[in-house]
C-alpha cells in the first residue's frame, strides 16, 4: 500500500447519487486474479460507447480532468455488492481520495484497507466542492497527518479518522505489513513455544 500522509490533486466531480460497485467496475471485468489493471475498466459502461469508443459526454473523458486524483461524488457512493475490485479500480486509475456525503459501509472499509481515503463530508460541502470542480481546474489538499482539507479559495475543514486508520494511511500499512512489523516479537514467541 502506498503511504498517504498528504495529497494535493485535481478534483473531478461525479455528482450522482447511489453509484454502485457494478457501475464502478462492471462484473465482466472481475476475472483478473491480481489487484492491478482494473483502472482501465473503471466506470466502463459510462466511459465507453457500445462500439468501445470513448463517450465524450462522460466526465472522465473530458481532457480538463486528465490526471485527476480526487473524486467528489454524490451520496451513497459504493453501494451494491461488496466487491473489493471497486477500490482497486479507483486506485489503479489514479484516485487517492474519494469525497462524498455518504458511502456504503463495506465499500468504505475496502477503500481504507487498500490505501484509498473515503472522506465523508456534509452534503452541502460536497456539493459546493463538486460545483467548483466543474470548472476543471479545482484542486484540494488533503492532509491526513493533520486531518484537514484545504483549497486555494479559503476552504478549510477538519475531518476525523481513528488513530489506527490514520496511521495505516499515513504509513501505507496493510494488514500484512502491520504483522511483519512485529516479526521480532513473533520469532521470539515461536522460539519460546516451539
Amino acid at each position: 500500500m502506498r503511504p498517504l500522509p498528504r495529497h494535493e490533486g485535481l478534483v473531478v466531480p461525479l455528482w450522482r447519487p447511489n453509484v454502485d460497485t457494478d457501475q464502478i467496475i462492471p462484473k465482466q471485468f472481475l476475472k483478473r486474479i491480481e489487484r492491478s489493471g482494473f483502472g482501465q475498466f473503471l466506470f466502463y459502461d459510462w466511459r465507453f460507447r457500445e462500439d468501445g469508443s470513448p463517450n465524450p459526454e462522460f466526465i472522465l473523458n473530458d481532457p480538463r480532468f486528465a490526471g485527476a486524483s480526487i473524486l467528489v461524488a454524490g451520496p451513497n457512493f459504493g453501494s451494491g455488492s461488496s466487491r473489493e475490485h471497486a477500490p482497486w479500480a479507483l486506485e489503479d486509475y489514479g484516485f487517492r481520495v474519494i469525497i462524498a456525503p455518504s458511502f456504503a459501509d463495506i465499500f468504505y472499509q475496502n477503500c481504507l484497507k487498500n490505501g484509498l481515503l473515503p472522506l465523508r463530508v456534509p452534503y452541502d460541502l460536497a456539493e459546493r466542492m463538486a460545483r467548483r470542480a466543474e470548472r476543471g481546474d479545482y484542486r484540494l489538499t488533503v492532509d491526513v497527518e493533520n486531518l484537514v482539507v484545504t483549497d486555494a479559495e479559503g476552504l478549510r475543514f477538519p475531518f476525523d479518522l481513528d488513530p489506527f486508520t490514520q496511521e495505516t494511511l499515513v504509513k501505507g500499512l496493510d494488514d500484512i505489513a502491520r504483522t511483519l512489523a512485529k516479526e521480532d516479537l513473533i520469532r521470539a514467541y515461536e522460539a519460546r513455544h516451539g
